[in-house]
């Protein structure tokens, strides 16, 4: 899992230097990652946002991380954004500072108790300002992908559903959810990000003609298609389209294949809002 080496200028850090800083940081990413598992992180593959570099970077300059709240605060609205919960940020927080109180390379017990009080408060209002500010302000565009976002298709399900029930029809006899998901876990920094855009221009050209496409999380996107005769032929040609684009970079090719999967509509609308809360973070 490499973390992007920052400068303050050319030649401004000697390369062995360099060198043992990156090892550093990769080792104190790696440890973690670990131990925010270990303390309940649901969902590996949507732990490594790319905030998560820039703590370890300021954790790495400060010696401590009572010193990197400022990074610890993106992070955590980062968090909020992506959809984890309060507790799951606080059981991360605690995660970090039980690997940086330990010290060693060995089992850590992260303890959200034990974490300083004043790295809490920060990590809290910081994760609130975004949870609060999505009740009220709901955003109709991803920002990174320029994808819809989830409630625009929790919107669109709530039509199908309306025009299904008219009709006294299943939504899952003439809809489908085509879901893309890349494993990003092993990714850092700008490729994590180019990653995703890649995935969403892929699902664009793919779906062209009116189906409705949207992002549901950090590294999950989906289509809503009618269930017909094209599905077959939709599912392969978007991973030829994925594998085309995300063949350019040597760090996502190494990630791995993207999961294309068809994903059948549950038998009500609030089921359906449900499962896209799932996806978001599968």
């Amino acid at each position: 899992m490499d973390v992007p080496a920052t400068r303050s200028g050319p030649g401004d850090v000697p390369p062995q230097a360099q060198a043992e800083r990156d090892r550093s940081l990769r080792a104190l990413r790696a440890r973690w990652r670990t131990a925010s598992l270990a303390a309940g992180w649901r969902f590996p593959s949507d732990w490594a946002l790319p905030e998560v570099d820039a703590v370890c970077a300021a954790v790495m300059a400060k010696g401590r991380a009572e010193a990197a709240e400022t990074a610890l605060a993106g992070l955590a609205r980062a968090r909020a954004a992506a959809g984890a919960g309060l507790a799951e940020t606080l059981a991360d927080l605690a995660a970090l500072h039980a690997v940086l109180d330990h010290g060693g390379d060995g089992f850590v017990l992260p303890d959200v108790d034990a974490t300083p009080a004043r790295l809490l408060r920060t990590t809290a209002l910081a994760w609130a300002d975004v949870a609060t500010d999505q009740l009220v302000h709901t955003e109709v565009t991803d920002p990174l992908t320029g994808l819809p976002s989830a409630a625009y298709l929790r919107t669109r399900l709530y039509e199908v559903y309306r025009a299904a029930a008219a009709r006294e029809r299943p939504a899952a006899e003439e809809h489908v959810l085509l879901v893309v998901s890349l494993d990003l876990s092993a990714v850092a920094g700008f490729p994590r990000l180019t990653g995703m855009i890649l995935v969403a221009d892929a699902l664009r050209a793919v779906f062209d003609s009116g189906q409705s496409v949207a992002s549901l999380g950090p590294s999950v996107v989906a289509a809503l298609v009618p269930k017909d005769d094209r599905v077959g032929s939709h599912g392969v040609a978007l991973r030829r389209a994925l594998n085309e684009r995300l063949s350019v970079d040597a760090q996502l090719a190494e990630a791995g294949k993207p999961r294309v999967s068809a994903v059948r509509l549950p038998t009500t609308h609030e089921l359906a809002c449900d499962l896209l809360t799932q996806l978001a973070r599968a």
